[in-house]
């Protein structure tokens, strides 16, 4: 008799800007390819950005960013339909900048999905439309300053 495992899926889907795409090496293990997303929450005229450093998942993820990275690292406005798992949060110290010496609280999450890559505004990648529905894209203002004290 075969026993299937059983898990708990907690999924957060949302449009967000790209940030900090870049390779992770660690002493034990493989390297891994990472990026923070500013998601995009509330009032389209005024919205609030949720800032989630995630672990890219799948193939497919990674190739959608790797092919993002340039234009991110170019500092264009890299828009994103995204679906993460498995979130968590993990405290850090501020090692430079105003909050120098402070502890902060990260959102860390594994990028399971992307559903649109937009470049200035520009589609350059669309996935095909499935009985699943991604977050729709509205008004989407403009990409917020990039909090890089952390860490």
């Amino acid at each position: 008799m075969t026993t299937q495992a059983q898990f708990f899926d907690l999924h957060t889907r949302g449009i967000g800007y790209l940030n900090r795409v870049r390779e992770v090496t660690v002493k034990k293990g493989n390297p891994f390819m990472a990026c923070t997303i500013a998601a995009l929450r509330g009032d389209t005229d005024s919205p609030e950005y949720t800032y989630f450093d995630t672990r890219v998942s799948g193939e497919e993820a990674e190739k959608l960013i790797r092919r993002c990275q340039p234009a991110a690292e170019a500092g264009k406005k890299v828009l994103v339909g995204f679906s993460i798992g498995d979130i968590y949060t993990e405290t850090f110290v501020y090692q430079k900048g105003d909050k120098k010496g402070e502890t902060g609280v990260t959102l860390k999450g594994r990028l399971l999905c992307i559903s649109f890559i937009k470049v200035d505004g520009e589609t350059v990648w669309q996935q095909a439309p499935s009985e699943h529905s991604e977050p729709a894209e509205q008004n989407v203002p403009a990409q917020p300053e990039n909090d890089t004290d952390a860490a």
